[in-house]
């Protein structure tokens, strides 16, 4: 009788973990629909803002909806055909709100419905996913006209790695599988991890710290671009905004430069140490960071000690932690380490070089940002040199 009663339930509650099977998945959609609608909404109503400012007018609430719309396309690798040829460049600040947006919702599902289980992260993750492509592309045939054509492929495409891997991310990291996976790996995997990311944030940081001296370096070209637009306020908020958005984009190209193969602006564009080369770029005044004259910037030799600074900070952290979890080893053992995490590193840098890439246009403006293969290979170089004496050192000083 005890056991029959402890099992009846009061009328609408559950048992734990006994919620209806459906409920994940339909909550997964419906956070997927969330994203997409409140994110087109903010980004709708700063392009209404921003073309307020226009003395003229502006677009139309219809046009900077559907030019809202199609930045959102373009931030999640999608592509447009315009009169000057393919647009193909993720604005990388937005691709980074609409991945955390998409990470959240995940999480914020397996907590709800506490799903458990691989089979329950599955039946979150697929959904959202699916929802989320499938609001792409619906979006895609709105925002698609003559002037602008939308790349319907590179849309779905983009849309759905994106949404695997951001609310892949969240909900493996809420369920704890992303735990579960590590403790299974060798002991030094855990703080290797944690060694590349600290390499990595520490070479974004320094990359966005070279961008910022060179537009302070030039801040009369910056000027001069930016009044170029005949005072139209609005011109000049929309440029800011989207040199915003792009801080990350410049930040790769950056890296690129300080790695050694540097970065291009088209074909008639190329700065690194080994020479500048000028064409004509697009009147962007974030551009202004490019070199006036044919020298090499000072700002370019200094930026060569990127990939080995954030070496050290990979090897530093990595030797400091590298008995978490039970693993041992002396100095040299760390120091090889040290090697795997610079190369990492590399992948990390040169992945975000082909991210941060694209196309403005066809024929002089069909590449732009820095090689990623090259810029992979050199910054592996350098900073696995530095990983190895930083993480050697460390180990040492910390075993006293």
């Amino acid at each position: 009788m005890v056991s029959l009663l402890a099992r009846l339930t009061l009328p609408g509650q559950q048992e734990p973990g006994a919620g209806r099977p459906w409920q994940p998945a339909v909550l997964a959609a419906v956070a997927a629909l969330a994203v997409s609608v409140l994110g087109l909404l903010g980004l709708g109503l700063a392009v209404v803002v921003v073309q307020t400012l226009d003395p003229a007018g502006g677009l139309p609430v219809g046009g900077a909806a559907r030019l809202a719309g199609q930045l959102w396309l373009l931030a999640q690798g999608g592509g447009l055909t315009v009169a000057s040829g393919p647009l193909v460049l993720a604005p990388l600040l937005l691709t980074l709100a609409i991945a955390w947006g998409l990470s959240s919702a995940g999480r914020g599902v397996v907590r709800a419905c506490d799903v458990s289980g691989v089979r329950g992260v599955a039946a979150v993750l697929g959904p959202l996913a699916a929802a989320h492509t499938v609001m792409a592309v619906l979006l895609a045939l709105a925002v698609d006209d003559a002037g602008a054509r939308v790349d319907l492929l590179r849309c779905t495409l983009g849309a759905a790695v994106l949404a695997v891997v951001a609310a892949g991310w969240g909900t493996a990291r809420e369920f704890g599988l992303l735990d579960h996976v590590l403790d299974r790996l060798p002991p030094p995997v855990r703080p290797l991890l944690r060694a590349v990311l600290a390499g990595f944030l520490a070479a974004v940081a320094c990359g966005l710290a070279v961008v910022a001296v060179a537009l302070a370096a030039d801040a009369r070209g910056y000027a001069a671009l930016s009044g170029s637009l005949g005072g139209s306020g609005a011109g000049v908020v929309g440029l800011l905004a989207l040199g915003v958005l792009l801080l990350p984009n410049a930040a790769a190209a950056a890296i690129g430069l300080a790695a050694g193969p540097g970065f291009a602006v088209g074909s008639g564009t190329l700065v690194s140490v080994h020479g500048v080369t000028l064409g004509a770029v697009p009147a962007l005044p974030l551009l202004a960071a490019l070199p006036d004259t044919q020298a090499v910037p000072l700002v370019a030799l200094v930026a060569q000690v990127v990939p080995a600074l954030a070496g050290l900070v990979a090897g530093v952290t990595l030797g400091r932690r590298f008995d978490q979890g039970g693993a041992d080893g002396g100095s040299v053992v760390a120091g090889l380490w040290g090697v795997l995490a610079g190369a990492l590193l590399g992948v990390a840098c040169g992945l975000l070089a082909w991210i941060g890439g694209g196309a403005l246009g066809d024929g002089a403006l069909a590449e732009v940002g820095a090689p990623a293969v090259s810029t992979g290979l050199a910054f592996a170089a350098q900073a696995g040199i530095a990983a190895a004496v930083g993480a050697a050192v460390s180990r040492w000083r910390a075993r006293g």
